[in-house]
């Protein structure tokens, strides 16, 4: 497990922009101009993008959910929400749901009138901290202490809707897993082990009822270790992670967790991998100042430098149709600022 001070991570960043600037483009190939918007948080947990507008959160330690154009501009807030964390929208993007660990609850927003819609109670002492939609089902990873963690369920398709945790049977979790689902299969269930070295993933199939049967898990040390961020491609083919070490995404066929089938270098600290909706781009990104775009094969298209701190795990979106990117930044120098940076991506 790697021990990260202030002073060993900045001699860590410098080592790892100066060996990848030798490889930036030049300027015929460089990026396209993009934004860093300072945002009024201190800390941020996750973002989404519904195309006009974009999603942030500012984790635990806030009470906010900012709210900005598709270019970055902060337009308004989300206010007196405790703790939102992990952001997820429903597939038509009307609807925003947010992950409230410290009151036991996820919230469902309005994403045209910005009007809280549902708030669902998911239990004393659950503290759900990640979300994944497949159909009429919203998962949640929950935990709030040590070896407390599982996967809970919100079946949307009943009225009222009916909550149900300690659907994960057969393993334990450390704290609240990490949760993914596919965006054109609603019959998987991806959820990843974290706080653990070396990390694992776990794949579920969805049943009849909204059961969760484990199909299969990773090998003991083919993930790696501090687990930060999982994705799936929108078929469920493949899966992606970001892991602390080894310095580079990984990409594993769905059906077979022991061998990655390509790898996406990123430098030191991986810590968001996010697949473009149509799973012809992935974008991944290290703590450090750099985010590639790369063709699931494993071809780089793009590189970007963000610079004003350190990515946040997880803090990657794509807008919908795939001409942005959107990636969260913190200071943790002492600044204590968080940035919204906006990427326009070229066409790949």
């Amino acid at each position: 497990m790697h021990i990260r001070k202030g002073t060993t991570r900045a001699a860590l960043a410098a080592l790892t922009a100066g060996l990848l600037t030798a490889a930036l483009p030049t300027p015929a190939q460089a990026a396209p101009a993009q934004t860093a918007t300072p945002l009024p948080l201190t800390t941020v947990a996750d973002v989404v993008s519904a195309g006009d507008r974009a999603f942030v959160s500012g984790g635990r330690s806030s009470t906010d959910v900012v709210v900005a154009s598709a270019t970055g501009a902060v337009v308004g807030t989300l206010s007196g929400l405790p703790g939102p964390s992990d952001l997820l929208l429903s597939p038509d993007r009307q609807t925003l749901y947010v992950a409230l660990p410290t009151a036991n609850a996820i919230a469902a927003f309005d994403t045209g009138s910005l009007v809280e819609s549902a708030r669902y109670d998911t239990g004393a002492g659950e503290c759900p901290s990640s979300l994944a939609l497949t159909g009429r089902y919203l998962w949640f990873g929950y935990g709030c202490d040590q070896w407390g963690g599982n996967i809970g369920r919100i079946d949307l398709g009943r009225q009222p809707a009916r909550v149900t945790t300690g659907m994960a049977t057969t393993q334990d979790f450390y704290g609240a897993p990490l949760l993914t689902g596919a965006l054109q299969n609603r019959s998987v269930l991806l959820a990843g082990q974290m706080s653990l070295s070396p990390a694992s993933v776990y794949a579920y199939a969805i049943g009849t009822g909204g059961t969760l049967t484990l199909t299969r898990t990773s090998d003991w040390t083919a993930i790696g270790s501090n687990l930060q961020d999982i994705a799936l491609d929108p078929t469920a083919t493949t899966l992606y992670t970001a892991a602390g070490a080894p310095y580079e995404v990984q990409a594993f066929p769905f059906a077979d967790i022991t061998t990655p089938s390509v790898t996406f270098p990123t430098g030191a600290y991986p810590a968001a991998v996010e697949p473009s909706r149509d799973g012809t781009r992935i974008a991944a990104a290290a703590d450090t100042s750099y985010l590639f775009v790369y063709r699931p094969d494993g071809t780089e298209l793009n590189r970007f430098v963000l610079g004003g701190g350190e990515l946040s795990p997880g803090g990657l979106a794509w807008s919908p149709n795939g001409a942005r990117l959107y990636a969260l930044s913190y200071d943790w120098t002492g600044r204590n600022q968080a940035t919204l940076h906006v990427l326009p991506v070229p066409a790949g």
